[in-house]
């Protein structure tokens, strides 16, 4: 257990000096930067190329879809409605719309909310100025206009404010992708526009740029927050600056590219059958382009595709060592592993205690699946997505494995000790090592052990300790299965198209039984379904061993 004393500790020990100052900056300037009225618009050599086209979310002038939820706009006040999630919010500030699909035949509201945006929200007031939705916001724009649009002096003058306002409110205190995106807005307004001022937003951008991408690319092509999700929409985001950088004709863009070609080969990598991601960590489906509409996008502005990324690429084990996933094919299945430490330390806000889950889909469908995310909202539902309980591990006396808590927060954390992947012709073995639980009295260490054969799937857990401890075996099917129960440890997962079947054996120390699942495959979206749920108070050390059979 942990007092209020060691979870601030174990939480604030991995932040940089950085961090730390800038929190303190931010409390107390505030200052409202102006910005010369005469300006001028950057000559572009070539043509901005269409760049991936999201969904569209507005359902009519003021009525906006976001996060599987439905609300109008119906004055000022609703731009910060206090009563609606932040998230939602800081959609409805982005304007993602404006390059959603079929996004030209809403160009009369798409000029008039820009309006309404400029006429409602006066600088540095609401959540619209954050820097965050203000740099999503402002490359938006900026897009938009580069893709055929008329601009006005208004709007154009009102971006110089927002470039300005974030360029003295850069998020420092939190890093990770909230400043990659920082950096991009300054270098879109940095181009786009031709003055003094634009040049400084442009040399910081791109500094900041040089700085951040080697450290937030992995070697692996890995994002270093490991969410999948936050992988694609970064991946997105250098596309677009390579397209921006192709239009003004800069050298830079060059130095872009090994670091776009790693991610697409990761990308490749953390796909299930289906085409779509993985949901480990903060992950929901909807939120970024999927992965093949990525690898369309970079062939259209020039970008060749690494090998890893091509189409057919199968794996009988690949080891992506720096962000530390594996993925496994072995006919008739694919299976995603989580065998990575909890990252980065100095910025896990979207990390879970799901140390040594895993996701798996048969015949082309997701079968076992990571719980999801729905919501970002502080509360139960946050705090269970979250948990060990959420994903498909094991959970040693109803803890969590990592110390996730107040939405965005992790005190004591696991590490992964070993991780090792061993591929032959008829099989392929994945072994790590993990200390989440060794704080407590019976030293608890989980070791797990996947062997994947033609048509079986073994997993052996070697829980190591002293003592007695409470175990519960998890794994999450997707609710287009069925899962019934034959014996007191065989149980069948169908499709209910019958398709797909196949056999789930529990260890037999463990009392096994079906409980209801609530799976969050996109933000607002909750479906109900069924996991397995095997547990039991054992005596340390204890080897539990399931099998799935294809």
């Amino acid at each position: 257990m942990h007092t209020s004393a060691s979870r601030y500790w174990y939480t604030l020990r991995y932040l940089k000096p950085v961090q730390i100052a800038n929190r303190l900056w931010r409390a107390f300037y505030n200052a409202n930067p102006s910005v010369e009225t005469s300006f001028e618009l950057r000559e572009r050599i070539s043509d901005w190329v269409e760049p991936v086209h999201v969904d569209s979310v507005m359902r009519g002038p003021d009525e906006f879809e976001f996060l599987s939820v439905r609300r109008r706009v119906h004055d000022r006040r609703d731009w910060n409605q206090v009563t609606w999630p932040m998230l939602w919010r800081y959609h409805l500030h982005y304007f993602d719309d404006l390059n959603a699909i079929n996004f030209r035949a809403r160009a009369d509201w798409h000029r008039a909310l820009i309006e309404r945006w400029i006429a409602e929200n006066p600088p540095a007031v609401g959540v619209g100025w954050d820097p965050y939705p203000t740099s999503r916001r402002i490359v938006n724009w900026i897009k938009w206009w580069l893709g055929g649009a008329s601009t006005s002096r208004i709007a154009l003058h009102s971006v110089r404010i927002q470039l300005a306002r974030l360029a003295s409110r850069l998020e420092y205190h939190l890093l990770g992708n909230h400043l990659f995106e920082n950096a991009r807005a300054l270098v879109f307004g940095g181009l786009f526009f031709e003055d003094g001022a634009a040049n400084r937003w442009l040399n910081r951008g791109l500094r900041m740029l040089a700085q951040q991408l080697p450290e937030q690319v992995l070697d692996d092509g890995g994002h270093f927050e490991r969410s999948p999700m936050y992988h694609q929409i970064t991946l997105a985001g250098l596309l677009d600056l390579y397209n921006l950088m192709k239009v003004y004709d800069r050298p830079e863009r060059a130095g872009l590219v090994p670091f776009i070609q790693r991610m697409l080969g990761w990308s490749a990598m953390m796909r299930h059958p289906d085409g779509e991601i993985a949901l480990f960590n903060d992950a929901a489906l909807g939120e970024a382009p999927n992965p093949r509409s990525l690898e369309r996008y970079a062939s259209d502005v020039g970008i060749g595709l690494p090998a890893a990324a091509t189409p057919a690429v199968e794996a009988a084990g690949v080891h992506l060592k720096s962000s530390g996933y594996v993925r496994v094919v072995r006919a008739p299945y694919t299976a995603l592993l989580n065998v990575g430490s909890v990252a980065p330390d100095y910025q896990p806000g979207h990390a879970h205690a799901d140390t040594l889950s895993f996701e798996l889909s048969a015949m082309g469908r997701r079968l076992i699946v990571d719980t999801g995310t729905s919501t970002y909202e502080r509360g139960s539902r946050r705090d269970f997505e979250r948990s060990s309980a959420a994903h498909n591990s094991i959970v040693v006396n109803g803890l969590n494995s990592s110390d996730v808590w107040g939405g965005f927060r992790v005190g004591r954390r696991a590490s992964v000790l070993t991780s090792t992947v061993r591929a032959e012709s008829t099989s392929t073995m994945v072994t790590a090592v993990h200390d989440g639980y060794r704080h407590l009295p019976a030293r608890v260490v989980h070791e797990r052990r996947w062997e994947f054969r033609a048509e079986q799937m073994r997993i052996e857990d070697v829980v190591d300790g002293c003592g007695e401890v409470g175990l519960e075996l998890i794994l999450n099917i997707h609710p287009d299965f069925r899962l019934i129960q034959i014996s007191s440890t065989r149980f069948t997962a169908r499709s209910f198209d019958e398709v797909v079947s196949v056999i789930i054996e529990t260890p037999g120390e463990l009392l096994a039984r079906i409980a209801d699942f609530s799976f969050a495959p996109r933000f607002g979206t909750l479906r109900l379904g069924a996991r397995l749920v095997a547990s039991a108070r054992v005596r340390l050390p204890r080897s539990l061993v399931t099998i799935v059979q294809f």
